[in-house]
């Protein structure tokens, strides 16, 4: 098979197919957080490192003014360019999700696929914290998922999933090819084998992560104020089940209230 090195987020398209299948569990789960837990009605929505727009145009389907952010242009242009495909404004603007601001607050916002540890840094994450703090309205959300790395267990080192649309069949992986947890940081390997009718080729990369242990993640929580744990859940995306964080716990979902 033909192998193509790159920026895995430079092929918007793939990225969509692999991370936009399991879009419905996604959306049915903000929408039912936006019903349980906001202490404002949600008509503004708002997500950070949106990628492809796979949730904002869905969420503006059902009727919010939906906007983002990211940093790719590629994932930008993309992103815009299926909003005005569906009939809404080219709403997605490229930025930084550690320092940003926008024109007026949000309801809610959504970060669900752990891009918030693509941040390097802890004053990066704080500062992102607090630019949502800034973005999002009293009594509002900020539904925040993201890996922890678990102290009491061995932590996922691989993943592997695959999807398709139409044709077109994308099977991705994703292992860590060096966790240090002194640096906070996991290197990890990425690839996409893509399959057309006329084609097969695997795309491959890497990425980083900044890693958080559970104490992390509330240290750093607890220097931004203005959000408080409203509720956690786990990437089962059931509204029924709430779970409580421990030394065991790797997948999680933050519902956080701007207090």
């Amino acid at each position: 098979m033909e192998t193509i090195q790159g920026d895995l987020y430079d092929f918007p398209s793939y990225y969509d197919v692999v991370y936009g299948s399991d879009w419905q569990a996604e959306v049915r789960f903000l929408l039912g957080c936006f019903e349980k837990h906001a202490e404002r009605k949600v008509k503004r929505v708002f997500e950070p490192a949106c990628g492809t727009g796979r949730l904002l145009f869905r969420l503006a389907k059902q009727g919010y003014r939906a906007a983002g952010l990211d940093l790719n242009p590629r994932m930008a242009d993309y992103c815009n360019r299926r909003l005005k495909r569906h009939g809404f404004a080219a709403s997605c603007r490229i930025g930084d999700m550690s320092d940003f601001r926008l024109s007026r607050p949000v309801d809610a916002a959504v970060n669900t696929i752990n891009s918030f540890r693509h941040l390097p840094t802890e004053r990066q994450a704080q500062s992102h914290l607090e630019s949502m703090a800034d973005a999002v309205a009293p009594g509002g959300l900020y539904v925040l998922g993201l890996h922890l790395t678990p102290t009491a267990a061995e932590p996922t080192g691989a993943e592997s999933w695959s999807a398709r649309r139409g044709h077109l069949a994308v099977i991705t992986r994703l292992w860590i090819k060096e966790r240090n947890l002194r640096r906070r940081q996991e290197r990890c390997g990425m690839t996409y084998d893509v399959y057309t009718p006329t084609r097969a080729f695997r795309l491959e990369g890497e990425t980083s992560f900044r890693t958080y242990t559970a104490p992390q993640f509330r240290r750093l929580l607890a220097h931004v104020p203005a959000w408080r744990t409203a509720a956690v859940y786990d990437f089962g995306y059931d509204l029924e089940r709430l779970i409580a964080v421990n030394s065991t716990t790797e997948d999680a979902v933050f519902v956080l209230q701007r207090t």
